[in-house]
């Protein structure tokens, strides 16, 4: 069974049916004000970190002992004979410690130990743990990591500010970038494709703050995305008729909302015989096919100058023939150079960007043609938008963390001055689960877009009933 028709077969109960309403006395005017009770004032709910048993000096000094030990007297010896050799080592130094004799927790420090030598410090755990695809850390001691869409409080802390700073100065040295007072912020790109931000003192009040968006070892696929609920078999087989037939399609969505991991599934859809340009602020894009040219930007040098910018990218993606190109992120003056590629032979261009609908979109998309400098008409601008674009895929994260295509619109073209969109699939959303999931199913509009002939030229046949409603 679909996951349409299992969508179909769930009833909503009604929670009101046998209930009796109880009547409620009014008490006349003017008796009833000495009867009030006091007005609560509800507290804004701050986060409260878990319990946690913080070790004391001497145990921190265990651990500078032994990583100074390390550093000074084995510092060419491969770091897994190191980690094999860690018991010995603390015995020693505590033979020549006598008032650390007494320390707790040596299972603890080993492990902490191994993550520093071997990985990323306290966060090492939770950048192994596959469940796990971002996290957050505001400041030594309040660590957040996403689990499956929903935001928690850790039980990991640094020690205090310079011990995240030399976590971060070891995640940015392989990559020869830096972060200090005169440059305290860095966007930068792990090598297992994982993006990293921080930024720091002064800028950052509560101390260095590190966000990292892990990158899926195995990208996900269209299945996967079908299985989690994020769209159906029918608009996943649309979707890929869609990019079949070329048609020029932007993701929309929030933050976190899983834009680029969408745009990676549509870009699987392309034919293996196309000439494809990727191009991202950070790589995180996986492609399959053989064909496939990344490329990245390129931030500023010390002296201020060799940034590379997306526009860069795009108007130099333009003389290398490209059959398709696979934009990450429109966020600036790069959506005119986009629009003109769209509007002059690179069909079947995909890109994302910020917006919290269709419609809003559309209006982004106008504001950073005029972020390019050029002064151009409104109406002018439209009729760019217009005529490049022909699907607009909106992708939410909802309350209860998952992420829903919430809408796929089509862009009909221009109606006066007005950008005409209807929507082919939506999300209808019918209420909140006692769990506190969102019940819901996308549906069809039942309007068949006016492209339909255009996929046909192109051999793909999609069944009209593809786009009727059901009941």
């Amino acid at each position: 069974m679909s996951l349409l028709a299992r969508l179909q077969t769930k009833d909503k109960g009604d929670s009101s049916a046998g209930k009796k309403e109880t009547p409620v006395d009014i008490a006349p005017v003017g008796e009833a004000e000495d009867q009030l009770p006091p007005v609560r004032q509800e507290k804004a709910l701050k986060p409260v970190p878990k319990p946690i048993d913080e070790p004391d000096a001497e145990y921190f000094e265990l651990k500078d002992l032994t990583l100074k030990f390390i550093m000074k007297e084995r510092k060419d010896e491969d770091i897994e004979d190191i980690v094999m050799d860690m018991d010995e080592i603390i015995q020693d130094i505590l033979q020549e410690n006598n008032h650390l004799q007494n320390i707790g927790n040596i299972e603890k420090l080993k492990v902490e130990l191994k993550n520093d030598l071997t990985g990323y410090g306290p966060i090492n755990p939770l950048l192994l743990d596959e469940d796990v695809s971002e996290v957050m850390v505001n400041g030594p001691k309040h660590v957040y990591a996403e689990r499956k869409g929903k935001l928690s409080l850790t039980d990991v802390t640094f020690r205090d500010d310079d011990h995240v700073m030399a976590v971060l100065e070891k995640i940015l040295s392989p990559l020869g970038r830096r972060v200090d007072e005169s440059s305290p912020m860095v966007d930068a790109r792990l090598k297992d494709g994982s993006r990293v931000n921080a930024i720091i003192p002064p800028l950052a009040l509560g101390g260095p703050t590190i966000t990292i968006r892990k990158f899926a070892k195995d990208p996900f696929t269209i299945h996967d995305l079908i299985r989690f609920g994020t769209l159906t078999e029918e608009m996943a087989a649309f979707i890929q008729a869609c990019v079949e037939g070329k048609l020029n399609i932007f993701v929309s969505g929030g933050t976190g909302s899983g834009k680029t991991t969408t745009l990676n599934v549509l870009s699987s859809f392309i034919s293996n015989k196309d000439r494809i340009v990727t191009i991202e602020d950070a790589a995180e894009l996986q492609l399959g096919q053989e064909h496939v040219v990344s490329l990245e930007t390129r931030p500023a040098n010390i002296e201020g100058t060799g940034a590379v910018t997306i526009r860069d990218l795009v108007r130099n993606s333009l003389r290398m023939r490209p059959d398709r190109i696979v934009i990450g992120e429109v966020r600036s003056g790069e959506a005119l150079d986009m629009l003109q590629a769209m509007n002059t032979g690179h069909d079947g261009s995909l890109a994302t960007g910020h917006s919290n609908s269709p419609r809003d979109m559309v209006s982004r998309l106008e504001t950073m043609v005029l972020m390019a400098g050029m002064d151009l008409p409104i109406k002018a601008i439209r009729e760019q938008i217009a005529g490049a674009l022909h699907l607009i895929i909106q992708q939410s994260r909802l309350n209860d963390g998952t992420r829903r295509i919430t809408s796929i619109t089509e862009v009909q073209g221009m109606e006066g001055d007005v950008i005409v969109l209807q929507d082919i699939f939506v999300f209808k959303q019918d209420g909140v689960g006692g769990d506190g999931k969102i019940i819901g199913k996308l549906v069809p509009t039942g309007i068949r877009p006016q492209f339909y002939e255009q996929l046909e030229q192109e051999g793909i046949d999609l069944p009209a009933a593809l786009f009727m409603e059901k009941e």
